[in-house]
C-alpha cells in the first residue's frame, strides 16, 4: 500500500485528489494540509510515501516545505512531487533545486496522475524528455557552464551503470532504457537503484545533474 499526502490550500482540488485515491486500491491518504507548514508537521508526524505539494500555499509556500522535508533526515525516504497550474521553468528548477522527486502540472489525465504517484513511490523519474532537456539547459547557462565537477563516486559504477546514468540523463525512463540496451526494464530498474545508492542521489532527478555535471552527457 502507498501512502499519500496532499497539500494544496484549494479545498476543491484536494478533494478531487481525495476521491482519485480512493478509487485506487493500493493507494491511500494519510493526511490532508491546507499550506507548507501544516505539511511539513503532518509528514513529520506520519511521514507518507509521496506527498503532492502545492506550490503556491499560504503560510509556508510549497518549495520552502520542500526544503524542510529534504533537509529532516528522519524523512529521507519521502518522495515530494510538486503540482502547479502552469510548468514553468522558475516552478521546475526551484522545484528540483529543492529536491523535488518530480513534477506535474494540476490539468493532468486523473491516469497521468495515478501513475505518476506509483512511478514516484518507486523511485522513478517524473521528468519527461522535454523538461529534462530545459533542465540540461539550465545547467550550461548557469555560472559554471562546464563539466567539471565529477562525482566521487562515479569511479565506483560499472560501465553498465554509467551507460545508464547517462541514459537517465537524456531523459529516458526504465523501459526505454531496457529497449536501448536490450535488456529488461527490471533490470535496468536494478542499475538505476544500484547507480543511485553509490551516487548517494536521492532520486532519478537528482542523477540528471549529476550525469551532467559529471560530462556523461553533452
Amino acid at each position: 500500500m502507498t501512502t499519500v499526502g496532499l497539500a494544496d490550500d484549494q479545498q476543491l482540488i484536494r478533494l478531487g485528489l481525495r476521491t482519485l485515491l480512493e478509487s485506487e486500491d493500493d493507494l491511500q491518504l494519510a493526511w490532508e494540509a491546507e499550506n507548507g507548514r501544516q505539511a511539513v508537521e503532518h509528514a513529520r508526524r506520519c511521514p507518507p510515501d509521496v506527498i503532492l505539494m502545492d506550490i503556491r500555499m499560504p503560510v509556508l509556500d510549497g518549495i520552502a516545505a520542500l526544503r524542510q522535508i529534504v533537509a529532516d533526515p528522519v524523512l529521507g525516504a519521502v518522495r515530494v512531487v510538486v503540482l502547479t497550474t502552469f510548468e514553468s521553468d522558475e516552478h521546475v528548477f526551484a522545484a528540483l533545486r529543492a529536491g523535488a522527486a518530480g513534477f506535474l502540472v494540476k490539468d493532468a489525465e486523473p491516469a497521468d496522475l495515478i501513475r505518476a504517484i506509483r512511478l514516484a513511490a518507486a523511485g522513478e523519474s517524473l521528468l519527461s524528455p522535454s523538461v529534462t532537456r530545459r533542465v540540461i539547459e539550465s545547467l550550461r547557462d548557469s555560472a559554471d557552464p562546464k563539466p567539471t565537477r565529477v562525482h566521487a563516486g562515479l569511479g565506483g559504477l560499472t560501465d553498465r551503470e554509467r551507460e545508464i546514468v547517462a541514459l537517465i540523463g537524456e531523459g529516458l525512463n526504465n523501459d526505454e532504457i531496457g529497449r536501448r540496451l536490450y535488456i529488461s526494464p527490471a533490470t535496468a530498474r536494478t542499475h538505476v537503484g544500484r547507480a543511485m545508492t553509490k551516487l548517494g542521489a536521492r532520486d532519478r532527478a537528482q542523477l540528471v545533474v549529476i550525469a551532467y555535471q559529471s560530462g556523461l552527457i553533452s
